[in-house]
């Protein structure tokens, strides 16, 4: 089997595996406490707003003329945050390098308690180099959340881990301008993040 035929497999079997996890996996907890998708708790209308990331304070404003795709949820979230950026990785995979220098993925962690900057760092880098992990005190998650429609809530259990959190799994794309332009659902395929990216990156 040559190089490109194994490339290929790869593709195909990671493809159905993502297929797999979006449609059929349903993660219960070690206690039984089923993790779950929220729908928007409003329609998001967008805004400006400021979180942590590591070492310092950053502002919607400061990626001023940058395409920046926002998705709320949290570290130890078992499926549905690491399915998300999975794909919003593979849409970045797509792109070319001028492309990537416009484009800015940012991770908002709904869970301060547990998340601190450091540790956000770290789990975004798993994903991709232009995915930045952030979070802010909860009165100001709130206030994000409420500006792009998104819900969590805290659900307690049994479980190693002490709570869980629901949430919303939206992945909200913001234009250079830092308005709110497309809020795309839980599962959106890369190809169609791509497109989208790729028209606003065009404008």
């Amino acid at each position: 089997m040559n190089k490109q035929s194994i490339a290929l497999t790869v593709i195909t079997l990671l493809g159905a595996a993502i297929i797999w996890v979006l449609f059929f996996w349903s993660p219960v907890t070690d206690q039984g406490v089923k993790h779950e998708s929220l729908e928007l708790s409003a329609t998001p209308t967008g805004g400006d707003f400021t979180v942590e990331i590591l070492n310092k304070d950053l502002s919607l404003q400061d990626l001023k003329g940058k395409v920046v795709l926002l998705y709320f949820g949290y570290t130890q979230c078992p499926d549905i945050c690491p399915t998300s950026l999975s794909l919003m990785t593979q849409a970045f995979n797509e792109m070319n390098e001028d492309e990537l220098k416009g484009v800015q993925g940012l991770f908002v962690s709904v869970d301060p308690n547990r998340d601190n900057t450091a540790r956000l760092d770290e789990y975004t880098k798993y994903f991709h180099a232009n995915i930045i992990g952030a979070t802010a005190e909860k009165a100001e998650i709130d206030r994000i959340s409420k500006l792009y429609g998104a819900s969590y809530r805290i659900v307690e259990s049994d479980s190693a881990m002490g709570y869980i959190v629901d949430h919303s799994s939206y992945t909200y794309i913001i234009d250079k301008n830092g308005k709110l332009r497309h809020t795309l659902a839980h599962g959106t395929l890369p190809g169609k993040i791509v497109t989208v990216v790729r028209e606003l990156l065009a404008e």
